[in-house]
């Protein structure tokens, strides 16, 4: 501790000071050693369970969002499939009524034809007795005026009249067949 030159080295320590200092140093270590470090690994701990708690939170969590995202699939692929089952009976559907509507319609058409085929029928038959009735007057008036004598009398006319066409239908029969 003494110099060269006699004179107290100012670098070294005095013995009091380096004894004061390790007693100081070690009254601190005491007290961080029994006070301060269990605080501070209670907290170390605390800290890591809930670090570890967060962690296995999470892969709950986690484990929970990957179940309910294979719910949400198997409703979606579900879903998917009434619509398409729903899609495929209402075409069926349409279908159905497609051919129900078809077969009214040919039934009308089929009941409007046969209803035209009766009108022209009665019309035909109108028409021919028409036909017959003015036939028979004529031939009724150009035999008077060939004659020579008058073909007035009803119940004669009409024997004519009516002889006169059966030998015509007898003739365009044969000639039809």
């Amino acid at each position: 501790m003494l110099g060269a030159e006699g004179g107290i080295n100012p670098v070294i320590p005095h013995t009091a000071e380096i004894i004061l200092g390790l007693i100081s140093f070690l009254l601190l270590l005491f007290v961080i050693s029994k006070f301060v470090s269990p605080r501070f690994e209670a907290l170390y701990a605390e800290r890591t369970a809930k670090i570890e708690g967060g962690i296995e939170k999470a892969e709950r969590a986690q484990a929970e969002a990957q179940k309910l995202l294979a719910q949400y699939k198997e409703q979606l692929a579900e879903a998917r499939a009434e619509a398409a089952r729903i899609r495929d009976d209402a075409r069926a559907e349409g279908q159905q009524i497609i051919d129900e509507l078809r077969e009214q319609a040919q039934a009308e058409a089929a009941r409007i034809v046969a209803q035209g085929q009766h009108q022209l029928d009665a019309q035909r038959a109108q028409i021919v007795a028409e036909l017959r009735a003015d036939l028979g007057r004529t031939a009724v008036q150009l035999a008077s005026k060939v004659v020579g004598e008058s073909l007035e009398d009803e119940a004669r006319r009409r024997g004519t009249v009516d002889r006169f066409l059966n030998e015509l239908d007898a003739v365009a029969a044969p000639a039809s067949k």
